[in-house]
């Protein structure tokens, strides 16, 4: 079953009612979150206390990280490193993405339903991953180091680099739906 809902404002009748923006909207309903498949799933609904408190976590772990270590959390700068045979501090990158890793394992073991049922090749993973590289070498870092902790620092080349970062992505969207791919 797919998960993937629609976050773009197109409207579509649906069973006696409109689909807006991933929200199906029925005379005298509440407004439920429409999944690929027709179905709907509670962890998608979007409520401001649950997207505080997931905020507020991510700010407070690199607030913590900046305050212990005197580093920024960006992912992509501290995997790099990883693969750095020279890199002085490299027990620390392999925790920290090890962290990570076992952070996404526990979630998909005490939540299961938070999670896609479904995952891509290994050859799509792989693919998306090298561009995901490639792309954070080119902007000089990921979204957790521009978005997270740069806008924080009131950086401007991080504010260039987060605007461009979800420019890409509304056009990726754009273009993969018109090609037919996930709605």
């Amino acid at each position: 079953m797919s998960v993937i809902t629609d976050i773009m404002s197109v409207a579509s009748p649906r069973a006696g009612g409109l689909s807006r923006g991933g929200i199906e909207v029925r005379p005298g309903a509440r407004a439920v979150p429409v999944t690929a498949a027709g179905g709907n799933r509670s962890m998608h609904d979007f409520t401001p206390v649950s997207a505080l408190a997931g905020g507020s976590l991510i700010g407070l772990s690199a607030s913590l990280l900046m305050l212990s270590h005197g580093r920024v959390a960006g992912i992509s700068g501290i995997f790099s490193g990883v693969l750095d045979p020279t890199s002085e501090d490299r027990s620390f990158r392999l925790y920290f993405i090890a962290g990570l890793i076992l952070a996404g394992v526990v979630a998909r073991v005490a939540y299961p339903s938070a999670l896609p049922a479904s995952t891509p090749s290994l050859l799509v993973g792989g693919l998306a991953g090298a561009l995901v590289g490639f792309g954070t070498r080119l902007g000089s870092g990921c979204t957790s180091g521009h978005g997270v902790c740069g806008l924080s620092r009131l950086s401007k080349r991080s504010l260039a680099a987060t605007l461009t970062f979800m420019a890409t992505a509304m056009i990726t969207v754009a273009v993969v739906r018109a090609l037919g791919g996930a709605s």
